[in-house]
């Protein structure tokens, strides 16, 4: 009989292990072959079948929640992108659970709420601090641009026109550009704070190594990511209540590739 590599103890809501419950921890993780990338996914996949519904549940309740947060008028988006690594700190939880052939409960969505909260709203500063200084540089650069068009008296010729053009897509160029390091900082961290108590600035550096190590398998990995984002997106973007919870589990199946051996 075959051994599901999935199999570990139980793990309930009400006991978030603080460790990974098998394998021998990489602290700093390991460079995996190209091909992970795609593993991951599958392997994702094999973790959301276990309980389609309750992992359908959750999204749903998720979605309803960060709406809720962001309808709060000024702080809402400020709250939502502090909150969301306490969110993914519980859903980590909430993986675990399932590969331990445990129960999915909505509850694991507030997991974050009963340990680690200090630490996994850390994160959230780092996250909510990294977009304004982003949307800080954005408003600068197309200021600048919009500025050139006032001091030509507001008259769009075709030079001030090119200039505004190039300020707002050299804007965006940036913004992407300077994304990649926060989502690398951010991609592993609230797993590590809670499920290896990681400190919140150790979490966000070792995350970002873990990432950097594995260029090519996160290339993969988003590659096949757009292509079914494409997909989840055509029927009334149904299939994002499928692909969300794939994508959020395979942070975790690629936290296990990366950081365990064994």
């Amino acid at each position: 009989m075959a051994t599901d590599p999935y199999a570990a103890p139980r793990a309930r809501v009400a006991d978030v292990p603080s460790a990974a419950p098998d394998g021998n921890f990489i602290p700093d993780g390991q460079a995996v072959a190209a091909g992970n990338g795609w593993q991951w996914l599958l392997d994702a996949w094999e973790l959301f079948k276990r309980q389609p519904g309750m992992w359908i549940a959750l999204a749903v309740v998720f979605i309803v929640v960060v709406t809720l947060i962001n309808l709060v008028p000024l702080v809402g988006s400020l709250a939502a992108a502090l909150l969301g690594p306490v969110f993914a700190g519980g859903i980590m939880a909430g993986c675990q659970a399932v590969r331990g052939d445990g129960a999915l409960e909505i509850g694991h969505l507030f997991a974050g709420f009963k340990a680690n909260t200090g630490k996994l709203a850390l994160i959230g500063v780092f996250n909510l601090l990294a977009w304004i200084v982003i949307f800080l540089v954005i408003m600068v650069i197309v200021g600048a641009g919009a500025f050139a068009l006032m001091m030509g008296g507001g008259n769009p010729s075709a030079a001030t026109a090119v200039g505004s053009a190039m300020s707002l897509m050299l804007g965006i160029l940036l913004a992407l550009a300077l994304s990649v390091p926060v989502y690398m900082a951010l991609w592993f961290a609230p797993a590590l704070v809670m499920l290896n108590d990681f400190e919140p600035i150790p979490a966000l550096k070792t995350s970002f190594g873990a990432c950097l190590k594995n260029i090519v398998p996160f290339l993969l990995y988003g590659v096949i990511l757009f292509a079914a984002a494409i997909v989840a997106s055509i029927p009334f973007a149904l299939g994002w209540l499928v692909l969300g919870p794939v994508l959020a589990i395979s942070v975790y199946t690629g936290y296990r590739d990366i950081f365990y051996a064994g």
